[in-house]
Formats: structure tokens, C-alpha cells, sequence
């Protein structure tokens, strides 16, 4: 009996075809398991790629080739090992899904931030265009206001002139009345002198225009069609009727306390100003109902029917205002004819309990009103503070149902241009 080797130290034989001849080529003997299925694996591989014009048999492991039966040793290693590669390349495939997948909402808000980031850097360089612009076109930009200026230098100074005066004037009137029985008659008497040589002296002036017709609702000698001149007429008859009610003010600040009280005066001066504010709305109607009539951009029919319509809306909105208005000014002479207590007046013992001091003035009471919280004050001196509020000064119970505007001897400052 001959003696046979180990398995794994035979030689294996693997038949070849080359150039139509068959040669032997021993494969070298691989001690490792691993080496013996590479070389399985590629004797596998050598022999599928002979088989390509053989006929194979479904379900068999073998290929026949010119009469050559070749049998495939190692068909079930490389479908495992297809297995293992296919479920390698499944799990790296998952796992560099999740890492993409991880590194998008990493820059998810990278990338919003990014977008931010370039949002404010088109805003900064369009504002950087406009300074830019700005600082090119400010010569001529001055130049133009120097001659807009130049223009118009007697309207702006005459209304820079109206404004200064109508505001000494109305801080004036506000602060000798909070004066009470200390206002000093002679500049009342001066604010009355000079309140009426300003508006002669501007009438004057202007006397050709006929500006004083507009203070009767009639028309001054303007030219309608000129948007300036229009708005310039408006607002010098505004301020007129301003500086004519101060003056009522200051007329009434004149008389003395026995004919006419400290109360009293607060209601005159409450009235006058709706007054006032009312014929001030009724004033401008006329002259920017002949403007919209007079209009000739379209020296048509059409032309005229334009300001026609136009001078009917402005009617229109104009009666509207007048009917808000005039519900204000109803319960203003409901409230001065009525003229409402605060309170009662308080007896000497009621007084004495308050210590005969008045907590407004700090002074001893004149004519002591107690009010429905049992508080006791000047008359006069809660009657200036009902000017203002509406609530006792102490306890802050609420005492009157509305705040009596005006009563300070204020007026407006609204420009009434419409």
C-alpha cells in the first residue's frame, strides 16, 4: 500500500486550454483554508470563463467545453461569499445614508444662517448705494432747495412769523390764567395789543389780495388755479381766527373776579375755543370749493365735470366732519349752560376738621367745596384741577364723567388747512 499525503499538501491540477492545447499547471500548495478558497475562487472564475460557449445544465455545478467535463469545487463558498460582500455593502450603504443623513441637519442650520448672512449683506450694500448716491447728489440736491427757498421766502417766513407768535401768545394766556387772582392785567393787556397789530399789520400788507374777505366766507382776489396760493390763504386765515379767539381770552382774563368768577371764566374759555374750532372747519370751504371748480387741466367738458365731482366729495366730507363736530359742540353748551357743581359747600366745622388747609394751595380755604369722597378743597383750586382730571386729588374717586377740555384757556394747535 502506498503511502498517500495530506490533503492539503496536493498538488492541484488545473486544466487549461491555450491556444488549442491542453497543458497542466500545478497550482501551489497553500497551507490555509483561506488560500485554498482564493484558489478555489479563481479556478471558479478561469472555468466560468471557459464555459462561456458551453451548454450548462440547470441546477449542476459543472460545464461541459469540447469534450471536457470541468467541475466546480467551490460554487457554494463563492455564493457565500457573495452574501457576506452584499450584506457588507448593505450595511456600509445604511451606514453612510445615516452619516449623510446626520451631516444634512448638521448644515441645515448652517445653511439658514448662511441665508441671513447674505440678506444682510444685499441690504448693507444697497444702503451703501444710496449713501452713496446721496453723498454725489447733495450739491445738487442744495442747490435746488436754495432755489425752492427763494421761491417761496415770504410764504415760509411769513408762516415761521404766525407760528412763533400764536405759540408765546397761547403759553402766555395759559400761564396767567393757572395765575388765577395773581395774573398780572398788564401783559394781558400787552398779549390783546399785540395779538391785534400783528393781524392789522399783515392785513395791510396783503391788502391787495383782499385776504380779510375769506375771514366773512367771501373770496379774496387770488388766482384759484395755483395750489399755493390756495393753501397759503388757508393757512393765514387760520391762524387770524387763532390770534381773534386769544384775544376774547385775554379780554375775559381782564375782568375782575366780582363780575365775572374764577369757575366762570373756565366755562368762557372752554366755549370760545369750540368756537373757534368750529368756524375754523367752515372757513376754508369756499376757497377749496372755487379751486376744484376752477380747475382747467382738461379744457373740456370732462375737464370741467372732473372739478365739479371733485368740489361735490369735498362737500361731502366736509358736511360729515361738520355733524361729528357739531355733537361735541351741543354738550359743550349743554355744560356751559349748565355749568355743574363738583360738589356742596363745606360748613366751618367740616373745615376745621381738615385743619382750615387746602391740600392743592396749601393754603387756608377759599370757598371750601366738599366733594362725594368727603374731601375738602378751594373752589377755585379744584376747578383747576377738574380742568385736567377727573378724579379727586386725594383718593382718586371719579368725580366728574369727562375731562372739560379748554378750560385752561388753551387753544389748538392744529392747522385746519381743509
Amino acid at each position: 500500500m502506498k503511502h498517500r499525503p495530506p490533503r492539503y499538501e496536493r498538488n492541484h491540477i488545473v486544466k487549461t486550454e491555450q491556444f488549442g492545447a491542453d497543458h497542466l499547471q500545478p497550482a501551489a500548495m497553500q497551507p490555509h483554508s483561506n488560500n485554498r478558497h482564493g484558489a478555489a475562487g479563481n479556478s471558479n472564475g478561469t472555468s466560468a470563463s471557459q464555459c462561456t460557449h458551453g451548454a450548462r445544465s440547470p441546477g449542476e455545478g459543472s460545464c461541459q467545453h469540447g469534450g471536457d467535463i470541468h467541475i466546480q469545487l467551490s460554487s457554494a463558498l463563492g455564493e457565500a461569499g457573495e452574501d457576506a460582500g452584499s450584506r457588507q455593502h448593505l450595511q456600509s450603504g445604511t451606514q453612510s445614508h445615516s452619516r449623510s443623513h446626520s451631516h444634512g441637519e448638521a448644515r441645515g442650520p448652517q445653511d439658514g444662517g448662511s441665508d441671513l448672512e447674505e440678506q444682510s449683506s444685499s441690504s448693507l450694500s444697497e444702503l451703501r448705494y444710496l449713501l452713496h448716491w446721496l453723498q454725489k447728489s447733495l450739491p445738487y440736491i442744495l442747490i435746488l432747495s436754495l432755489k425752492l427757498l427763494m421761491q417761496h421766502i415770504m410764504g415760509i417766513s411769513l408762516g415761521v412769523g404766525l407760528l412763533t407768535t400764536y405759540m408765546y401768545a397761547n403759553k402766555s394766556i395759559v400761564n396767567q390764567v393757572f395765575l388765577r387772582e395773581r395774573c398780572s392785567r398788564l401783559e394781558c393787556v400787552w398779549l390783546l395789543a399785540f395779538l391785534t397789530g400783528s393781524s392789522l399789520l399783515l392785513y395791510y400788507t396783503f391788502y391787495p389780495q383782499s385776504l380779510h374777505y375769506s375771514l366773512i366766507l367771501l373770496s379774496p382776489s387770488v388766482d384759484y388755479t395755483n395750489f399755493w396760493e390756495v393753501l397759503w390763504i388757508v393757512g393765514i386765515t387760520d391762524f387770524i381766527l387763532k390770534f381773534l379767539f386769544m384775544g376774547f381770552k385775554c379780554i375775559i382774563l381782564l375782568l375782575p373776579s366780582f363780575i365775572m368768577s374764577f369757575k366762570s371764566k373756565g366755562y368762557w374759555y372752554m366755549l370760545l375755543e369750540e368756537l373757534c374750532q368750529f368756524y375754523r372747519k367752515i372757513v376754508p370751504v369756499p376757497v377749496w370749493f372755487r379751486y376744484f371748480v376752477g380747475l382747467r387741466e382738461l379744457d373740456s367738458a370732462l375737464g370741467w365735470s372732473l372739478g365739479v365731482l371733485m368740489a361735490l366729495l369735498y362737500l361731502i366730507l366736509k358736511l360729515l366732519s361738520f355733524f361729528g363736530h357739531l355733537k361735541n359742540f351741543r354738550r359743550v353748551l349743554r355744560i356751559f349752560y349748565a355749568q355743574p357743581n363738583f360738589g356742596v359747600a363745606a360748613s366751618k366745622r367740616q373745615c376745621a376738621e381738615a385743619e382750615d388747609i387746602c391740600s392743592i394751595c396749601q393754603a387756608e380755604f377759599q370757598k371750601p367745596v366738599l366733594l362725594i369722597c368727603q374731601h375738602i378743597f378751594c373752589e377755585e383750586c379744584i376747578a383747576l384741577w377738574f380742568n385736567r382730571e377727573r378724579t379727586c386729588p386725594l383718593c382718586r374717586t371719579i368725580i366728574s364723567d369727562h375731562i372739560n377740555k379748554w378750560k385752561d384757556g388753551a387753544t389748538s394747535a392744529q392747522l385746519q388747512v381743509y
